[in-house]
């Protein structure tokens, strides 16, 4: 499953999540997605989701807090066809093993504002551009451009079920 913590640091790029195994067991402070597979763990790392996340999500301190109900569920994450879920997977496979070449760095440490590692910074570089692209957006859209964009997704999507 992938771990996703409630809060993460505003200072982060992104919010650090990992793939755990079954056999540990998440406490209060983590947030599970079972059987995710690495298209979704791939948004989810993406700076959309960054952008939606510290635009929605609730706060402590300044920290960000993850809701399943807020920020996760009404994620409105593009519909792809297997083609585009392949080059997220593949761009999200990319930062896994960017992290990979650390193993005695944490999370915390990886994602560090001021000292990400050049290779993880640029393994989630394309990781965006391969989510924006999803969204019909430019590698060089804006924080605003993509919170619009998303908005407008949204609304769409809620429409949808709405029936409108």
């Amino acid at each position: 499953y992938v771990a996703v913590p409630r809060h993460s640091s505003a200072d982060r790029p992104y919010v650090p999540m990992a793939y755990l195994e079954p056999s540990i067991i998440a406490n209060d402070a983590v947030q599970a997605v079972s059987d995710a597979p690495l298209w979704l763990f791939g948004f989810l790392q993406s700076k959309p989701f960054n952008v939606w996340n510290k635009a929605v999500s609730g706060r402590i301190k300044s920290d960000t807090r993850i809701s399943n109900t807020v920020t996760y569920n009404n994620f409105p994450f593009p519909e792809l066809d297997s083609g585009g879920q392949d080059k997220i997977a593949a761009a999200a496979k990319a930062v896994l093993n960017a992290r990979d070449s650390y193993p005695k760095s944490s999370l915390a440490d990886l994602y560090e504002s001021t000292s990400m590692p050049t290779e993880l910074s640029k393994a989630h570089t394309k990781l965006d551009a391969e989510v924006l692209t999803a969204y019909g957006l430019k590698s060089t859209a804006s924080d605003s451009e993509i919170l619009e964009c998303l908005f407008s997704n949204y609304r769409e999507q809620l429409e949808q079920v709405e029936g409108k």
